[in-house]
């Protein structure tokens, strides 16, 4: 039979007994070395102390035993012949509420410790809010000391009282109340003599029967991909750990961000192959397709999909000393993915002593607040609320690769369109009273007297990448071998057409429907249409797409590194944006999806701009627009 496992974390303000506790937990059910106790007991010697302090089993630091604090997280390890546990003993002074949301993050129950002499302070306020905005199901409120206030059930009470009128503003799922002396034993391990009017459990007891499991989500499978096993020709596996749901072999899966669809082969580990795998599970597992996946991937079941976007609503809390910057470019890590992003709106920051809203124009150390994150290519998440694992984040300073934040998915930024590649259609307005006027020549016999066939080149990629140059460079190839062709640039049509445009997403929406409708005008009269903007949604890519016959666009991927755009900056467009003189630009403050399966990818980094469009024609002869030259 498998012994269960609660991950559980302490928490509460300086000195209010967590190490003591913890210390108590494993020195009562005799998981510590006569080495380990022998250790204690000389050092309390050594200090003068009156009592074995079991804190010192803890406070790892020599400047937490020298303060008799607790700086860092310190994981602890424990068992009894009913459940396994790990600790998170977490700090309390508030410069170190970041290291308590690092501890509590993978707690299935969390245990703030209040000094029964000192009542409810910010700190047990702080620490139950975040508690609960973590999601963990289980809280205890151990009232501490109670040796130190001759264990007075009256003072108890007026503690529970006030903590339950602040735990009402919160969304606690369950809350236990219990008195104890950590010093002196009581409650912990064994029932108290000490205190005859408490009738409920011990802390030990309590743990001991929780549930465990309850935040787990076992229905939505999610599989972020770490690493692509290719040992022999005869194998592909793809190595990860299961977030959450179950898998089975020849269930159907989806596979993003590519979309690509297979069926699980085997469930493969190290000893065997398994008939299924469940969340926590770090396992192996092989498709019956030959599909290109790579980290950061994450296969899913086929009919039980993540939401999608680059537009996020989320929690945060902030970790770092250095303030957040509105203008800053960071990186998200959601699973195995990552992607650059900017925090485009903050909403408020949250007062933990009131549980108000409070304008802010910025966050420091420690501060919650509410955010609508923007990123460069999409994410694929549950909202917290349903599934920790994928609806959980961090950011990260590109700069010192310091963790600044860590986040909580709420769902699809508010101001988002719904709209989705299948939706093309949708989202193309359409006059009344008015009929398409088809010509009275056919786009074929245009297309025979110039002798090629029409199609349309969409390039697109970050600004600096090179789309206009090689846009360019190509159509002199072709005028010179008599091919018609019309070139549409990003730059030129917003002096014209476009200028009304600016640079919102819903702009930029609308200048690439406008420029999709000019370039389909181009195609039926049998031009190639050389088409260069950045254009960074898929879903209005798509919709271009979708405007022409099947054969006749072609996605042209002008592939960079942003580092190597902002070095060549033609414009000195990066520099400004940087500076935060230019909002929304993509790649720093607006996102970029990349093509997933365009019809050509170049590199202007690694081949040359002569190279990039032989490929290009060779392309366009293989597909019969054009004719090879004789």
């Amino acid at each position: 039979m498998t012994i269960e496992l609660l991950r559980f974390s302490t928490a509460g303000s300086v000195d209010d007994g967590k190490s003591t506790l913890i210390g108590r937990l494993l020195y009562d059910t005799k998981s510590l070395f006569e080495d380990q106790i022998e250790a204690v007991e000389r050092a309390s010697a050594r200090r003068g102390d009156e009592y074995v302090d079991l804190a010192l089993l803890t406070d790892g630091l020599k400047a937490e035993r020298e303060q008799k604090i607790t700086i860092d997280v310190a994981y602890r390890y424990f068992a009894t012949p009913k459940r396994k546990f790990i600790i998170a003993d977490t700090p309390g002074h508030i410069q170190y509420t970041r290291n308590m949301v690092t501890g509590a993050s993978t707690a299935e129950l969390a245990i703030v410790l209040i000094d029964a002499r000192n009542g409810v302070l910010t700190q047990s306020k702080r620490h139950g809010f975040l508690a609960t905005l973590l999601r963990i199901p289980h809280l205890v409120i151990a009232v501490n000391k109670m040796d130190l206030v001759d264990y007075n059930e009256e003072i108890y009470n007026r503690i529970v009282q006030e903590y339950t009128e602040f735990a009402a503003k919160l969304e606690a799922q369950d809350i236990t109340y219990i008195p104890i002396s950590a010093l002196m034993g009581d409650n912990v391990v064994e029932k108290s003599v000490q205190m005859p009017w408490y009738d409920g459990p011990t802390l030990l007891h309590h743990l001991e029967y929780v549930n465990v499991g309850a935040s787990n989500n076992h229905v939505d499978f999610r599989y972020p991909v770490q690493y692509v096993l290719r040992p022999n020709q005869n194998f592909r596996g793809f190595a990860g750990q299961i977030a959450s749901g179950r898998i089975r072999p020849k269930e159907e899966i989806v596979v993003f961000p590519s979309g690509l669809e297979s069926t699980i082969k085997t469930v493969v580990t190290a000893e065997s192959n398994l008939n299924e795998a469940i969340a926590g599970d770090s396992v192996v597992l092989t498709l019956e397709d030959e599909i290109d996946i790579s980290r950061g991937d994450m296969i899913v079941r086929k009919g039980n999909l993540p939401q999608k976007s680059n537009e996020i609503d989320a929690t945060i809390c902030w970790m770092s000393e250095t303030p957040f910057n509105a203008n800053g470019m960071y990186w998200v890590q959601h699973t195995t993915r990552t992607v650059r992003a900017f925090i485009s709106k903050l909403n408020y920051k949250i007062d933990v002593d009131t549980m108000h809203r409070e304008d802010t124009k910025t966050l420091q150390l420690n501060d919650i607040g509410r955010v609508q994150l923007t990123t460069t290519e999409p994410l694929f998440y549950d909202r917290y609320a349903l599934n920790r694992a994928t609806g959980s984040f961090i950011l990260i300073d590109p700069t010192t690769n310091n963790t600044v934040a860590a986040g909580m998915i709420r769902g699809r930024s508010l101001q988002v369109s719904d709209l989705t590649e299948g939706d093309a259609e949708t989202a193309r307005p359409k006059s009344t009273n008015v009929v398409w006027e088809a010509g009275s020549l056919m786009m074929e016999k245009r297309e025979q007297l110039k002798g090629h066939k029409g199609a349309i080149l969409w390039f697109t990629g970050l600004s600096g990448s090179g789309k206009s140059t090689i846009a360019n460079k190509l159509e002199e190839k072709l005028y010179a071998e008599n091919v018609h062709t019309l070139f549409l640039d990003g730059d030129n049509m917003r002096h014209g057409l476009n200028g009304d445009l600016g640079f919102s997403a819903a702009d930029r929406q609308e200048n690439i429907r406008r420029v999709a409708e000019v370039a389909k005008l181009g195609l039926t009269h049998g031009n190639v249409v050389l088409c260069s903007f950045i254009s960074p949604y898929a879903r209005d890519r798509a919709f271009a797409r979708s405007l022409a016959p099947d054969g006749r666009f072609f996605e042209i991927f002008v592939k960079v590194d942003i580092e190597v755009a902002k070095r060549r900056d033609p414009k000195g467009l990066y520099a400004k944006a940087l500076s935060g003189e230019i909002k929304e630009f993509t790649g720093i403050s607006a996102p970029y999806e990349e093509p997933h399966q365009p019809e050509l990818v170049v590199e202007t980094d690694i081949d040359s701009v002569d190279a990039i469009v032989e490929k290009i024609v060779g392309m366009l002869q293989s597909q019969g627009i054009i004719s090879p030259k004789s």
